[in-house]
């Protein structure tokens, strides 16, 4: 039977806004009047046009893609293929139970292991996943939250196994409790001792992790429920400074742990916001920290960030359309300058994504960066009038939004108070709205859809029904192997210094991985201490 006919062209019923997502009006044709004149250079303060004097000449972007399912033996054979693909970093996806604290053979956490990541309770785990891959020679992101400082901890150990040295580590753990709380869950603790965690994560990698990020502070999940790119970087610009207020009372040197704070952010499809984000995001973090913090040094002022092209941008109707979508998002962060970029695959917006979807996005980032030519010059898009013009109206609504935050009084009373996530719930519903409108356009689905088109054809990724079965029979026999008098005493160690709101962490569950504790009883035992965190009445 034949399909019916494509709908008609949205011109036929809209206009075309002449403003961008965040509701920043745009000129008509942008000249000189509508911008401040900034003459500065990449590599100088306030760093608008980038951190890098070179920017990609000196050195290409991480291509860093994400991947992570079923077993350690599964995952660690994908991150195998990417890398004899050209990939150049790693970024791990963690299971929903590990993300929340518990060990595969928990009752509440058996129907999801290894659906949405890799299950990675202990270390023996982690050696798995790492097997054959040199630490010292790859940088590896962990997309992990509740879980981070365990997570880093087991890491730290699985060098010491190989007999990397720690100085020798890089990559990044993604640590941003704040936004769990506002826009994706994965929260075990209340917010104040897991600030506790994440200070103890930064200021212990200041000094055994030194080329180590202990934290990405990250907008990506923020926007994805529903915020708009303006928010999506005031409000992570906002969660950063409450990190640094919390190592500063802490003892921290800001001028000595800024150097290791990084951020980590959605790229969605109107061009030029995508990219003037960036620009403003950049200039206005240095400023922060220099006006605020006294901070001088110019390494301690630059605006490190990672990006996913993907995200809710994608769709599951018409899922080539996909491929577009992800190349042009790429292109955002390239010419936003972007340290790392994860593509994401085609498929993703309805399945793990296959070993050809996950070459294909791979392949995205590489032509892009050696067949564009847009990464041969630094900037290349600085002094037009529009990119300018956009650039500080961008920068003046961000700076609206985190007065905003402080008014109420500082990003831990909004998120205690579920101030912030009603903000992101309003704005979620107004995008819906926008959508089932059409006053924002989407290809395939609102627009240009088919009347009767099926469900997506091509590939399909099947998991191993089996792989869940495996990790639990390797849980029991760790458990069955390990000296077990040996964990008691370590997650005894780590109780008794939760007590004491000074005492940095990391050494213990450093420890606490060492002798193989899991990441269910090191969670256990400081919930003990510190009880869950209680969504606030009336969201």
């Amino acid at each position: 039977m034949a399909v019916s006919t494509t709908q008609q062209s949205p011109r036929d019923e809209t206009v075309v806004a002449p403003m961008t997502p965040s509701g920043i009006e745009l000129p008509l044709v942008a000249t000189a009047r509508d911008h401040a004149a900034d003459d500065s250079l990449p590599g100088e303060y306030p760093f608008t046009r980038g951190i890098f004097p070179d920017g990609f000449r000196g050195r290409m972007w991480t291509m860093r893609q994400y991947a992570g399912f079923g077993s350690a033996e599964d995952s660690n054979q994908r991150y195998k293929f990417l890398l004899d693909q050209g990939q150049t970093g790693l970024s791990v996806a963690l299971d929903l139970p590990t993300q929340c604290g518990y060990d595969p053979t928990d009752p509440i956490a058996r129907p999801e292991v290894g659906k949405v990541g890799v299950s990675l309770s202990n270390l023996s785990e982690m050696e798995i996943l790492f097997d054959g891959i040199d630490l010292s020679k790859i940088s590896t992101s962990f997309t992990i939250n509740g879980t981070a400082a365990i997570i880093y901890a087991m890491y730290v150990a699985c060098a010491d196994k190989q007999g990397v040295p720690r100085s020798k580590l890089t990559g990044t753990i993604q640590n941003d409790i704040l936004k769990e709380y506002v826009a994706r869950g994965t929260w075990i603790f209340p917010v104040r001792p897991s600030m506790r965690l994440i200070a103890d994560s930064i200021l212990y990698a200041n000094d055994e992790t030194p080329r180590f990020n202990p934290i990405s502070i990250a907008g990506a999940h923020v926007r994805d429920a529903g915020s708009t790119a303006v928010e999506e970087m005031a409000y992570t610009l906002a969660n950063g400074l409450a990190y640094v207020d919390e190592l500063i009372g802490r003892g921290g040197d800001v001028a000595k742990f800024a150097k290791r704070l990084s951020f980590f952010f959605y790229v969605h499809m109107d061009f030029f916001e995508e990219i003037c984000k960036f620009r403003a995001g950049r200039r206005l973090w240095a400023r922060l920290l220099r006006e605020r913090y006294g901070v001088t040094d110019d390494k301690a002022l630059m605006f490190r960030f990672g990006v996913v092209c993907g995200g809710s941008s994608l769709t599951a109707a018409q899922p080539y359309n996909n491929v577009m979508r992800v190349a042009i998002e790429t292109m955002a962060a390239v010419l936003g300058g972007a340290q790392s970029i994860f593509t994401a695959a085609y498929d993703e917006a309805f399945q793990i994504p296959t070993e050809f979807a996950a070459e294909l996005a791979l392949r995205t980032q590489q032509v892009v960066a050696y067949e564009s030519g847009i990464a041969k010059t630094v900037d290349p898009l600085g002094g037009s009038h529009l990119v300018e013009c956009l650039t500080d109206r961008m920068e003046q609504e961000m700076i609206r939004v985190m007065d905003e935050i402080d008014a109420y009084g500082g990003v831990v009373k909004a998120i205690e108070d579920g101030w912030m996530q009603s903000k992101i719930a309003e704005r979620a519903l107004e995008r819906k709205k926008n959508v089932d409108s059409r006053k924002t356009i989407i290809v395939g689905v609102n627009a240009f859809a088919r009347s009767g088109e099926g469900a997506p054809t091509g590939e399909v990724f099947r998991l191993d029904p089996a792989a869940a079965r495996r990790v639990t029979e390797k849980f029991e026999a760790l458990r069955a192997r390990r000296d077990n008098g040996a964990v008691e005493r370590e997650l005894a160690r780590l109780s008794k210094a939760a007590e004491n709101d000074r005492e940095n962490l990391m050494p213990y569950l450093v420890d606490c991985a060492h002798a193989y504790a899991t990441v269910g009883e090191i969670v256990e035992r400081l919930k003990g201490r510190w009880g869950n965190f209680q969504e606030p009445v009336g969201l």
